[in-house]
């Protein structure tokens, strides 16, 4: 009971409390907030091994809690039967947790954009809904001099299509009110999709990429992946002064981390293919040349992938093929386009999972650690750190039985989001 008591003040300090290793803001939450206590059923879900010693050894996740559909969203928010695109952030000690609910996963003009906040992983409270009668995708949180912006792709509604129109943005204002979404394009881009934000030693950092219009056509096309910061939450610069675009070749959905002496190390999906081949780019640049990357070609396609770095060593969670050996580039000959238009046929009647990878810098090779409870539609994860090896994810699938279902089966059938605490080697 002593060691409960421990872990549960341990707990409550660094979810409510000031702690830099996490991200959290030092700052209280607002008034308008309900205080929330920890109880023991939060504790042992947020720190799992710590309240579970049959736990294998790491790395290893805890078992998965459903969170949406569920009894614990707040009066609303009403669920579809497609809950996807997500993300999570810790800000004034509150996780807040934003996510699409859908007919499915394609395209429709019923998708509504939730955003909710808890203190506790049980009480939620509804910040905003966002339906435009339009599409709306990757919803991405940003912390800029301690605001919270939330950036999201409005698309057309038309279904099995993916025509991005324009980055919208809302943020929090006072009073736990939210602004009214307004579009905004980075300087040079006219329909941005944004894929990672991050806040690193204060700097706020944004990656995504622009063409995605033409990202299921023939060729890389006109595709540019941009790498960008902000002081303001509404004026974009490039990281790099005077390069905007990174080299990825046919990249879209990229994320990178940071090494310890500065170096970056980033994953590019390779969809469109260039003159590697298809699947993904594993890159690094140095420190002193920050856009100056060196890509390796990997046939694998890691869908939706986070990057994050911890304790020098940098992982990847990212969907995973299950047929032809994982690969999506399966070395035919033949015409780029029309190989394109084959791997991408084959690709969507396999099965998916949603595993954890560990990237390694030096080789530009990435290695399978272990799959996250997933099946079907499956695998858009984000995640933040807890303490010490541990980090809470939040994950989409569909049912994890009857199991390993095609993927296109999956897409068009009901999906759920979960959370699982992962603790790394």
């Amino acid at each position: 009971m002593l060691r409960l008591r421990w872990i549960i003040a341990l707990l409550a300090f660094t979810v409510l409390g000031c702690s830099s290793e996490n991200g959290l803001s030092p700052a209280p939450p607002p008034a308008c907030y309900d205080a929330a206590e920890l109880t023991e059923q939060d504790v042992c879900a947020l720190l799992g091994d710590a309240c579970d010693p049959a736990t294998g050894m790491p790395p290893s996740f805890t078992a998965p809690i459903t969170v949406a559909p569920s009894g614990d969203m707040p009066d609303g928010v009403v669920s579809q039967d497609a809950h996807n695109n997500l993300d999570i952030i810790w800000h004034r000690g509150r996780l807040f947790f934003a996510f699409r609910t859908a007919p499915s996963h394609f395209a429709d003009d019923t998708v509504v954009l939730y955003v909710v906040s808890t203190a506790d992983q049980k009480t939620w409270v509804l910040e905003t809904s966002i339906s435009l009668e339009k599409d709306l995708r990757e919803p991405r949180f940003l912390v800029v001099d301690d605001q919270l912006f939330m950036y999201f792709a409005r698309l057309g509604a038309v279904t099995f299509t993916f025509k991005p129109e324009s980055m919208m943005v809302t943020r929090q204002l006072d009073g736990c009110v939210w602004s009214t979404p307004e579009d905004l394009n980075p300087p040079g881009t006219e329909a941005y999709i944004p894929w990672r934000t991050r806040t690193v030693d204060g700097v706020s950092y944004m990656i995504g990429y622009d063409g995605g219009a033409e990202i299921y056509e023939t060729g890389e096309g006109g595709l540019q992946v941009s790498w960008l910061e902000t002081r303001n939450g509404f004026d974009f610069e490039p990281v790099v002064p005077g390069q905007p675009l990174m080299p990825t070749g046919g990249g879209s959905e990229t994320d990178w981390a940071f090494l310890p002496n500065g170096d970056l190390v980033a994953v590019s999906r390779n969809e469109s293919g260039d003159e590697d081949g298809f699947g993904s780019k594993i890159c690094r640049a140095p420190a002193d040349d920050l856009g100056n990357w060196t890509c390796a070609a990997d046939p694998k396609k890691y869908d939706s992938p986070l990057v994050f770095a911890h304790e020098g060593e940098v992982y990847l969670i990212g969907r995973r093929q299950l047929a032809n050996d994982g690969d999506f580039d399966l070395g035919l000959e033949g015409d780029p386009s029309e190989l394109g238009l084959e791997y991408q046929a084959e690709y969507w009647n396999t099965p998916k999972r949603c595993a954890l990878w560990r990237v390694d810098p030096e080789t530009l090779t990435v290695e399978f650690l272990l799959d996250l409870p997933s099946a079907g539609d499956t695998c858009f994860a984000s995640a933040v750190h807890l303490q010490g090896k541990q980090y809470l994810v939040y994950n989409y699938s569909s049912p994890f039985e009857p199991g390993d279902i095609p993927w296109n089966d999956g897409q068009v059938g009901q999906t759920f989001i979960y959370r699982t605490t992962i603790t790394l080697p």
